[in-house]
């Protein structure tokens, strides 16, 4: 009697032992419906290591978490390759929409603004929306217009009876370094010119 228990009891573990190894070979070749692309996986959580060239993303659902493996990190994510495993990290910002580190933003979630790697809903002082491309650009304040220059033409200053005289405006040094977009730096405007050049000498009307 004990003998056939015995016997009953080998033959119930090695069908567990037998169950178990065909899951983790259909869990490796992601033959289970949560666990394509593992290397490991686990029934209740999902992946737990990928193929190289794939990512390891991880997200939560209350208490418990999951893992899932993919070619391309989602919105709010960036990937990140490592030597063993290449993982999917969350951008820290929740309005950011695509990110290059964990706290460099690229392209902010709508109804915001990218200005410097982070996510505004208003642009800061001394920038202006953007709309078309979602970004905060620098605005350019030029200095003072100069004094008229001579009035000339063919750069000379008399024999005409028209000329053009021309001002400008310097932009500060950190505005040319940001590459800003600057209103006009130079005017011109018509001017009247002395006909007759001083000795006498007189040429012919412009």
């Amino acid at each position: 009697m004990q003998w056939i228990i015995f016997m009953l009891l080998l033959f119930i573990s090695s069908m567990e032992m037998l169950t178990q190894n065909r899951w983790k070979k259909q869990a490796s070749a992601g033959l289970l419906e949560n666990c394509t692309g593992c290397v490991l996986c686990s029934e209740d959580n999902g992946c737990i290591t990928c193929h190289h060239r794939l990512f390891l993303l991880i997200w939560r659902d209350g208490i418990r978490q999951y893992g899932m493996c993919v070619h391309t990190c989602p919105p709010g994510y960036f990937g990140v390759r490592g030597l063993e495993v290449n993982r999917c990290t969350k951008c820290r910002s929740p309005s950011c929409e695509s990110c290059f580190s964990r706290d460099f933003c690229m392209k902010c979630k709508d109804k915001f603004y990218l200005y410097k790697g982070q996510c505004f809903r208003q642009c800061p002082p001394g920038t202006a929306a953007q709309p078309g491309t979602r970004e905060c650009q620098e605005t350019c304040e030029p200095g003072p217009w100069s004094e008229w220059s001579a009035c000339t033409h063919e750069s000379r200053t008399c024999g005409c009876k028209w000329g053009v005289e021309t001002r400008v405006r310097e932009v500060p040094e950190a505005a040319r370094e940001e590459g800003t977009a600057c209103p006009s730096l130079l005017e011109t405007r018509r001017c009247r010119m002395k006909k007759h050049c001083p000795g006498g000498e007189h040429r012919a009307a412009g």
